[in-house]
């Protein structure tokens, strides 16, 4: 996959063009993708998907501290790699930017810079200055351009079509089985190792805290997680608490991400890390004293070796 920054200078033969924010990459983009890619060769052309960066929503957000998103823009590339797509086109999303209307878009820089022959998007897919580029507007600007576009329909479970709407929601309510099936993969999140208050090393389990290396990261609902761990290079189990630590804190607003590595114990501060969710184990809980504490950790840690080992 060949990644542009920005739309000049581009030649790209025949483009067959798809365009989205594509937030998790799920299994409903890829659907969409998987036909990107087909209609492509079909027609003796290349696949092109073209997204935006920031989010829209952190350019055009009055308070966008409130947002999160599934991926950052490094997942999304590596996510996008997997599908056989041809170019990825990131085009910077500015608030002048999303003024243009959707004809011009279309006329200006999908046909004229991009040169764009065919144009897939997805069922309920909108764009341009304050999304009024919906199948309908899109199909009254092509009838004056020489291109084709095409609308497929969403991919769809028992829950309904799948959304990065849905899957954040079912993250942030704690149905991480939900969240992964209809991502297709294990949902993650990377950052780096931060020195904490040492109360699990004290508990016999020393962990390893974590600072999210995207500020916009979505973090899952509190609990305890069968993870596995991402470090230098290898691959380790582990069980991770998202949350306050009630036992052992009385600030209710102090939200931590925290993991104990199984039969790991080395100075790590600083270094890189990558947690994979695998399973949610329990809700957080607080319990009357440590020793507790340390015995349901105790059966945490027996329940992640039996599922990761």
């Amino acid at each position: 996959m060949i990644i542009h920054e920005g739309y000049k200078n581009i030649n790209i033969v025949s483009p067959v063009v798809t365009l989205g924010i594509f937030d998790g990459v799920h299994r409903g983009h890829r659907a969409l993708l998987d036909d990107l890619v087909s209609r492509a060769k079909e027609m003796e052309g290349e696949s092109v998907v073209i997204t935006f960066s920031p989010h829209p929503r952190l350019a055009l957000e009055q308070n966008p501290a409130n947002l999160s998103f599934l991926t950052t823009m490094e997942e999304k590339k590596v996510l996008l790699e997997k599908t056989n797509v041809g170019h990825l086109i990131i085009i910077e999303f500015t608030k002048q930017f999303s003024r243009i209307s959707a004809c011009d878009f279309i006329k200006e820089i999908l046909v004229g810079k991009i040169g764009t022959k065919h144009l897939i998007i997805g069922y309920n897919h909108h764009f341009g200055r304050s999304g009024e580029g919906d199948f309908d507007t899109i199909k009254q600007c092509a009838e004056s351009l020489d291109f084709i576009v095409e609308q497929v329909q969403g991919f769809h479970t028992e829950e309904g079509a799948i959304s990065s709407s849905l899957i954040r929601e079912a993250l942030l309510w704690g149905r991480l089985d939900d969240a992964n099936k209809w991502l297709g993969y294990y949902y993650s999140i990377s950052g780096t190792i931060v020195e904490g208050r040492q109360i699990g090393r004290s508990l016999g389990f020393p962990t390893a805290n974590i600072i999210p290396g995207y500020q916009y990261k979505l973090i899952p609902a509190n609990g305890v997680y069968a993870v596995q761990v991402q470090l230098d290079g290898l691959i380790y189990p582990g069980m991770l608490s998202i949350g306050s630590n009630p036992t052992v804190n009385n600030d209710s607003n102090a939200r931590s991400i925290e993991v104990h590595i199984l039969n790991f114990d080395e100075n790590i501060y600083g270094k890189a890390i990558s947690v994979i969710f695998r399973k949610r184990l329990r809700e957080e809980i607080k319990f009357d004293n440590t020793k507790q504490l340390a015995e349901q950790m105790e059966f945490d840690k027996q329940q992640v070796l039996l599922l990761l080992t």
